[in-house]
């Protein structure tokens, strides 16, 4: 089982699909990757050598994925919570962040629909 930056990739997909498990690496950076390396689309990961995952590996490390792109995405939240943009305060109060409207949905936001007492009239 191959395993890249703490992932472990699955066996029985091709390798250009098998990246996407690592965060931060879609099909279009997946692909461009193999091709800097020079490894088929088609292969299997548990069909890699040594050889071709160390390449596959440094490439990669050229990119930021997984942990990295995760602390940035979170540092840039707290940065904009930090200095009250609308953005940030949207975030604070955990309603939709891009202009969505919330009298209606927003439920993956806002959580579960709170009962108020003597709404029938």
């Amino acid at each position: 089982m191959a395993r890249i930056k703490g992932v472990d990739l699955p066996n029985n997909k091709h390798i250009v699909i098998a990246l996407t498990a690592i965060y931060g690496i879609g099909r279009p950076l997946a692909k461009q990757i193999l091709e800097n390396v020079g490894i088929e689309l088609t292969k299997k990961p548990n069909d890699l050598t040594d050889d071709e995952l160390i390449k596959i590996r440094d490439e990669i490390s050229k990119h930021l994925v997984e942990g990295d792109l995760r602390r940035d995405a979170n540092m840039n939240i707290k940065t904009k919570m930090e200095i009250n943009s609308y953005q940030g305060f949207r975030h604070k109060k955990g309603l939709p962040v891009r202009g969505q409207r919330t009298n209606r949905n927003a439920r993956t936001r806002k959580g579960r629909g709170k009962t108020v007492a003597n709404k029938k009239k």
